[in-house]
């Protein structure tokens, strides 16, 4: 099956900056998007950014222009640049897979365990 492994959560000061990572691996026959989803408490689960392969970037309209989702097909990790970094921006941010992990598997959702992002003076 499909393992994903974030890193790079913590604390930061408002307008301070962190970068998310996350890998994938196991077994993964194909992969149709990437992308960072968040929850904060009492909400419920957002999307943050998406990466279709070979697509382009779809943010939500409160993180754009601070945040930049790219991706390492060869690693078949997805990152998350973020800047100008906000107190509402905390949250616990999953790491989200779309794809197949073997060829004759339906495209399926695949997520990590989650790491927090705290931003706060």
């Amino acid at each position: 099956q499909v393992q994903l492994v974030e890193s790079g959560g913590g604390l930061v000061q408002p307008g301070g900056s962190l970068r998310l990572s996350c890998a994938a691996s196991g077994t993964i026959f194909s992969i149709n998007a990437m992308g960072w989803y968040r929850q904060a408490p009492g909400k419920q689960r957002e999307l943050v950014a998406s990466m279709p392969t070979g697509g382009v970037p779809n943010y939500a309209d409160s993180v754009k222009g601070r945040f930049t989702i790219s991706r390492d097909n060869a690693k078949n990790t997805v990152y998350l640049q973020m800047s100008s970094l906000k107190p509402e921006d905390t949250a616990v941010y999953y790491c989200n897979l779309f794809g197949r992990a073997r060829y004759i598997d339906p495209r399926s959702e695949y997520w990590g365990q989650g790491t927090q992002v705290t931003v706060s003076s």
